[in-house]
């Protein structure tokens, strides 16, 4: 299951090299647009929005498709939701989480606050002006985008320290978005592994670096 990060689709993973490299690796790869995004629906409540929906809905796709185990990349965003399934469904076997640090474990993340206020029109949080802007530029269903930042989970450090199974952290070189310490983060799980690739937060996960540290980690 490939997960993709805040505003995009499940077209993106098709742009870098993850993608293609699982399908040639004989993998049976899932891509889907999470809700709120691309061509799912995109209610307006905040209901739909809570109590981890997003998790739950790919626990309910992997039903649907009868799949009893399944491996997850989550990239940015993504991987905040791979966090919760890891936690949430025993299917999972391995996990990759990208472009992520430990920050999404505070409930009250500063940036997710600050980026929901910033889209529901307050103007006073400059630290997510790019962000913000280039939703606007996109012209995108902009109540969805805010609410799955409301809502958006959290995985306690408690929760992470019980982790059983395999996890792997990738993270761009270049990358200085979306959370505090990915080195702080492998910590907090154990077992985990904390692989560094070229890039920054917007091309690390089309690497070719990327697709090769996953294909190791998942075989």
């Amino acid at each position: 299951m490939l997960i993709h990060g805040f505003s995009g689709t499940s077209q993106g993973w098709k742009k870098g090299k993850l993608y293609g490299d699982l399908l040639n690796a004989g993998y049976k790869v899932i891509i889907m647009d999470l809700r709120g995004n691309g061509r799912s629906a995109k209610p307006h409540t905040d209901e739909a929005y809570a109590n981890n929906a997003e998790a739950k809905d790919i626990m309910g796709l992997a039903t649907l498709l009868h799949i009893n185990s399944y491996d997850v990349v989550g990239y940015s965003r993504g991987s905040i939701i791979a966090s919760s399934l890891m936690v949430m469904d025993a299917r999972v076997n391995k996990t990759v989480m990208g472009g992520m640090g430990d920050a999404y474990t505070n409930p009250e993340w500063p940036r997710r606050v600050h980026a929901y206020k910033a889209l529901m029109g307050d103007t006073s949080f400059h630290d997510v002006d790019g962000m913000v802007n280039y939703i606007h530029s996109q012209h995108f269903d902009i109540l969805p985008l805010a609410l799955q930042q409301k809502y958006q989970p959290s995985t306690s450090p408690q929760q992470l320290a019980a982790i059983k199974k395999p996890v792997l952290i990738i993270r761009g070189t270049e990358d200085k978005e979306s959370g505090n310490s990915e080195v702080t983060l492998q910590q907090m799980i154990p077992g985990s592994l904390l692989v560094y690739v070229p890039g920054n937060h917007n091309t690390a996960s089309g690497t070719a670096q990327f697709s090769e540290a996953v294909l190791k980690f998942i075989k």
